[in-house]
């Protein structure tokens, strides 16, 4: 884990099980040098990344210039990697937005400040996520897809063309939005689901 001194620092907030997945993803694509680990529970390292304290660091670490990624994953509620935005923002800390090199992203859509792609998602032309969303392995948007701010599109859900997802919506793997659906805020569509009109 030898750092480049050309690349920005960047520090992860939350060090659980879709921590693991996105330090996959900030390795592949290169962009950052992984200074370590915000946990409010946790010591120690994960995979090797040292936890550095819990968030009450954000405030002295944001002055350092590094940039700041929420890897708090998000399955009922987006509210806890909401609060922490609502902290990144108050101490005007830097957002990270990641794309795994393994991921399509068009050079039409759009992507939210702090938001991660995972590996071999696709995200289609003129398509907006929000920020701090989680968009999955394997998920697919399509065209004209609006994703509001803090949603986990998770592992291989489809959101088909001129559907709009609500902040804070959850939607678990293999379900399927058929074209030109609203889905409310803060909803949660359960893995396997098929939603149609």
């Amino acid at each position: 884990m030898k750092e480049e001194n050309n690349k920005p620092d960047i520090i992860l907030i939350g060090g659980g099980g879709h921590c693991l997945s996105v330090i996959d993803v900030v390795e592949q694509e290169d962009k950052y040098n992984i200074k370590g680990i915000l946990d409010d529970t946790k010591e120690g390292d994960v995979l090797g990344y040292p936890i550095l304290g819990n968030r009450d660091l954000v405030k002295e670490l944001s002055t350092e210039g590094v940039f700041f990624l929420i890897t708090v994953g998000q399955i009922k509620s987006s509210s806890v990697r909401e609060d922490i935005a609502l902290l990144l923002e108050s101490c005007k800390a830097k957002l990270a937005t990641v794309v795994s090199p393994l991921a399509y992203v068009s050079k039409y859509a759009t992507i939210g400040e702090g938001t991660v792609i995972m590996h071999n998602a696709i995200i289609n032309a003129k398509a907006k996520v929000g920020k701090h969303c989680i968009i999955n392995t394997k998920a697919n948007i399509e065209h004209n897809v609006q994703i509001g701010d803090f949603c986990h599109i998770s592992t291989c859900a489809t959101v088909n063309g001129d559907t709009v997802v609500g902040k804070g919506t959850f939607i678990g793997s293999n379900a399927t939005i058929s074209n030109g659906i609203t889905i409310a805020e803060q909803s949660i569509i359960n893995a396997g689901d098929f939603i149609k009109r």
